[in-house]
């Protein structure tokens, strides 16, 4: 399945509407485990602050992690006391468990969430969710390691921080800058596509979700932070370390072999200037014309090395033969990779058919010029022989590039479908269907608006529907 293209026109991302007062815009989700401590002035803090500058309405969203002390009780106790406030439990532990819980049955149009210390300074968290509302972007991080961020921790947690990253930079190649800091918001539409895509449950999940999103062509709004570390956190350093580098090694893997569904995640979350149609100008032509030229010069130095070894031990129109197969085998799946954007094993057989079809041509020019010179000469020099191939070889690329776009990998944006979440009466993720409409279109071929309408409101304001 195509992964660089839209299924026709999408909707722009936009500023959510406005809708009836005590509409949750923000669920701010707190996954605590054992916290009986500092579990009531976290939330008492959180609280205050979004009362005194949150613009609409919010929800603060208790996690409870099976936690065994009496965090349940002060969970408890907090809602009944703050009408914003409302607890989820849950029997197992980890973080990604309880925010994929939360977040699969909130509400709320924007989902954030943060850690129980409160080591970020709040006054970063309305830039944080300003541009999910906004529909500028559909996830947001707090980072850490930006230039303009002010950081107070001591030097084990700093090297650690940055070395996981530089791994991630190295390994995944990330280009988000903070993957470990606890304070992330993501749109709920976004939420809905991509939280049944990741697997971890635990510290791992911040990262799965960010390589996701990223892969999948989503926009990541980064803010940096104010950080003060917190010297009483509980969090195991190494057991941490130790399952964030399975994870990596799991996705590295994942993306290696094309077994992530990134193609559930083709730009559907609003208005890409690539998808839009311009009057004579081919879509994707440039990209896609640099891309060929990089993987085709790279294709010919093989070919040529190829060619030259196999001409030591065979004549020169077998050898011709055996380095034209084994370059346009790899020439294909490099051009359906990284010139064409098709990633996975869908249609990989059928394309490999049709790349042989184009080497069959391309081996019937080189055959061709091989056999006029020839025709002309009794014994070409190799080097003489050389240039002929590489002339031949020039105009079986023009022809394989016209083949590869209107043949082989053509666009086939009518024929593209996309994915919709199916999801129960409680709102947790059932299935997966694919539709044959558009983003944003419902089946009988309406447009609807599928966010939560939003309205600024007084801090003060509930929610008629708080699903406690």
């Amino acid at each position: 399945m195509r992964t660089d293209s839209s299924p026709g026109t999408l909707p722009a991302r936009e500023h959510l509407p406005a809708a009836p007062a005590g509409t949750p815009v923000l669920d701010v989700v707190i996954p605590v485990y054992n916290e009986e401590k500092d579990l009531q002035p976290c939330v008492r803090r959180l609280h205050e602050h979004l009362a005194g500058t949150f613009p609409y309405a919010f929800r603060i969203t208790i996690a409870d992690n099976a936690s065994t002390d009496t965090t349940p009780r002060v969970a408890a106790r907090l809602a009944a006391e703050i009408p914003e406030v409302t607890t989820f439990r849950l029997e197992q532990k980890g973080r990604g468990r309880a925010l994929r819980a939360v977040w699969s049955a909130s509400d709320a149009p924007v989902l954030a969430y943060m850690d129980v210390d409160l080591s970020t300074d709040l006054n970063a968290l309305l830039p944080l969710v300003a541009p999910l509302i906004s529909g500028h972007s559909d996830l947001a991080i707090g980072s850490r390691l930006a230039r303009s961020s002010r950081v107070v921790r001591g030097p084990k947690r700093e090297f650690i921080s940055r070395v996981y990253n530089l791994i991630l930079r190295g390994s995944l190649q990330a280009r988000f800058s903070d993957a470990q800091c606890g304070f992330k918001a993501i749109r709920r539409d976004v939420a809905q596509v991509l939280l049944p895509l990741i697997e971890d449950t635990g510290w791992f999940f911040d990262t799965e979700m960010l390589v996701l999103a990223e892969r999948g062509g989503l926009r990541i709004h980064e803010v940096p932070v104010d950080w003060v570390d917190d010297p009483d956190s509980t969090v195991h350093i190494v057991r941490t370390a130790t399952d964030d580098l399975r994870g990596v090694w799991r996705i590295g893997r994942a993306l290696a072999t094309g077994s992530l569904p990134l193609d559930r995640l083709t730009r559907p979350f609003g208005d890409d200037p690539r998808d839009r149609e311009i009057k004579d100008v081919p879509r994707g032509l440039a990209r896609q014309l640099v891309g060929f030229c990089v993987v085709g010069g790279l294709s010919t130095l093989f070919y040529l090395l190829l060619y030259s070894g196999f001409r030591v031990f065979t004549g020169s129109q077998t050898a011709n033969a055996l380095a034209l197969l084994v370059s346009a085998i790899a020439n294909t799946a490099a051009n359906r990779r990284l010139t064409f954007g098709v990633r996975g094993r869908d249609g990989a057989v059928r394309h490999q058919a049709q790349g042989l079809v184009v080497f069959g041509i391309g081996l019937s020019l080189t055959s061709g010029s091989l056999a006029a010179l020839g025709a002309a000469t009794s014994e070409p020099a190799h080097s003489t022989e050389l240039a002929v191939l590489i002339a031949a070889n020039l105009a079986a690329t023009v022809l394989r590039f016209l083949l590869f776009r209107a043949w082989v990998f053509p666009d086939r944006r009518d024929a593209e479908t996309t994915v919709v979440a199916s999801y129960d009466s409680k709102g947790s993720y059932a299935s997966y269907d694919n539709a044959q409409f558009r983003v944003g279109e419902a089946a009988d071929g309406t447009w609807r608006d599928a966010t939560a309408q939003l309205l600024p409101v007084r801090p003060h304001d509930t929610d008629a529907r708080d699903f406690r």
